[in-house]
């Protein structure tokens, strides 16, 4: 019996052992396999020439961004209160900078303005009759006044006189001798007044005259530019060159700076480039010529190239809402633009994007 399980044992030890030497030939087999491969592999990269940084470069963080045209969307109001006059653009429209967009009703400033006007034009000819002095005329007629006075006192001196003369010997009355005295003392005054009066009209203006007319045009002056400055605040004009991408308004609607609203909006549309969000945490991930992935639901799946052309100096508030509940919209950002590799086409201003920013080689490596 002993015999029979020693036969037994020794049997099931050789199957063991011949099953142990087949896992371990396997097993060398499949190592030397995967060995052969690897090392075919690496052969055949190095054989092409390829590296392993021609492999995509992962995406490290996205932000959301949305789609602007060469320049920032400008919305375009007005600076004055009052009802729409006329509107004279329509969507679509490329406009050059100083092009007249539309215009408020300003009938009561104009009357305005030419009040002011005349009130000027007035100061100035006061203004140019104080320096000018009097007329010819009034100088011709104080220098006769002036001659005919003092003929007077001469003939008034001569008859006092031959008066003093006859009182002397007792010829005429004291009372004839003082009317002779009075008339000459009246003579004399009227020759005085009458020189006075030459005098002040061949005079140059006092200081204080001519300042006091001075300030006077200055003030007419300055009223009829303020009224001018709030007229041309009744005209709105386009600010850059551009296309006319919205027109909210509309003729006969009021406008008042107190709530205001935007009348066109404006943007330089040669050109597109994406303004992307980036998250306050992401801030240290992103470069200068960083390399971006553009996607959007209105793209059909297809991907955008591009890279960082700049980055803002200073956080902000979030501006792109994503739809995403899970997204906090009180997180500040920084805001960064993108230029896109393929202009050729133009993508709707005001887009929502998503932005995949991707590893540069140096992180990768």
């Amino acid at each position: 019996m002993k015999v029979l399980d020693l036969v037994t044992a020794w049997k099931a030890w050789k199957a063991y052992r011949r099953w142990t030497i087949a896992g371990l030939a396997i097993l060398l087999v499949i190592a030397v396999v995967a060995f052969l491969g690897t090392s075919r592999n690496r052969n055949s990269v190095e054989a092409h020439g390829t590296s392993s940084d021609n492999s995509p470069a992962p995406i490290i963080f996205a932000s959301p961004g949305r789609v602007e045209g060469a320049s920032e969307t400008t919305q375009i109001g007005a600076a004055a209160d009052g009802i729409l006059k006329g509107v004279y653009v329509k969507e679509g429209e490329f406009v050059k900078k100083g092009k007249l967009l539309g215009d408020i009703a300003c009938d009561d400033l104009r009357a305005s303005l030419q009040t002011a006007l005349a009130q000027t034009d007035g100061s100035r000819e006061a203004k140019a009759r104080l320096l000018h002095g009097a007329r010819d005329e009034e100088k011709k007629i104080a220098s006769d006044k002036t001659a005919a006075a003092r003929a007077t006192f001469e003939e008034a001196k001569s008859r006092l006189e031959m008066q003093r003369a006859l009182y002397q010997k007792q010829q005429i009355s004291k009372a004839a001798y003082d009317q002779a005295v009075r008339d000459r003392d009246v003579a004399d005054a009227n020759l005085q007044a009458a020189i006075r009066t030459e005098e002040l009209l061949a005079a140059p203006p006092l200081q204080e005259d001519t300042a006091r007319a001075e300030a006077e045009v200055m003030a007419a002056e300055g009223r009829v530019k303020t009224v001018q400055e709030q007229i041309a605040k009744c005209s709105i004009f386009a600010p850059i060159d551009g296309t006319v991408l919205r027109v909210y308004a509309r003729r006969g609607e009021s406008f008042s700076t107190v709530t205001p609203r935007p009348l066109f909006s404006l943007a330089d549309t040669s050109a597109r480039h994406i303004r992307a969000e980036i998250d306050e945490r992401d801030v240290d991930r992103v470069s200068l010529g960083q390399r971006v992935l553009i996607e959007a639901d209105a793209l059909g799946g297809k991907k955008l190239k591009g890279s960082v052309a700049s980055i803002s100096d200073m956080m902000g508030r979030k501006s792109i809402l994503t739809g995403d509940p899970a997204d906090k919209s009180d997180r500040d950002v920084l805001e960064a633009v993108i230029d896109l590799e393929d202009n050729s086409r133009p993508l709707p201003i005001g887009l929502r994007v998503t932005v995949q920013f991707l590893a540069s080689k140096s992180a990768k490596r």
